[in-house]
Formats: C-alpha cells, structure tokens, sequence
C-alpha cells in the first residue's frame, strides 16, 4: 500500500493534475503528470465505470496499480503528481500486463532518476 504522503487524495489536486498535467498514453492506461512543490511525489488512480460495473473489479485494479507504483516509487523522480486513468479493456489485463504499461509510461513521461 502506498504511504499517506504519497497518495493524490484531495478533489483539488486531482483536478489541477487533470487541467494543467501532461498527458502520456500507453495501450490501456492514461498518466498525467504535474510538478509539485513537494518532498515527494503523489499518486492517484481512477477506475471508471466504462472499464467495469463491478466495483470488486475495479478496486482490484487500483489495488495492483498502487503496489506497482509503490514498488517503483524510489527509482522515480521527487516533486510529481501522477494521475493514472484507466481506458476500457484493463479489466482483461493482468498484474504483468499492467507492470509493464506502468514501466513503459514512466520512461516515456522521463520520469525514472
């Protein structure tokens, strides 16, 4: 599980990442990312409907999400708020398939140190 100060949770800040954030696009995953003026980088995960009405589902997938992000969060540049947007079809996909969407969008954002 990701850290309290790691964990995008405020309306606010998810909005802003939203508006102003830059947007990278990897098969089925979105990730915005915005500068912050933090110690730490910041994550959030949303999980439409449209990807799945169950909500088992689509709690299970920002729970894989998360360690993935937890796991990679010491190799990754400080001071980013990273939004994750999940498109129709990662219900299908599993936690390797995901991993390695997660990899390829931090390399393509230049996010790695």
């Amino acid at each position: 599980m990701l850290s309290k100060p790691n964990r995008l949770k405020q309306k606010k800040d998810i909005e802003r990442v939203i508006k102003r954030g830059e947007g990278f696009k990897e098969k089925f995953l979105v990730l915005k990312t915005v500068k912050n003026n933090l110690s730490q980088s910041r994550f959030g995960f949303i999980v439409s409907k449209r990807v799945s009405n169950k909500a088992s589902v689509r709690n299970k997938i920002k729970r894989e999400m998360r360690e993935i992000a937890r796991k990679r969060i010491k190799s990754l540049k400080l001071g980013r708020d990273n939004l994750f947007i999940t498109l129709p079809g990662t219900e299908k996909k599993n936690f390797q398939e995901i991993a390695e969407t997660i990899a390829e969008l931090f390399k393509k954002a230049k996010l790695e140190r």
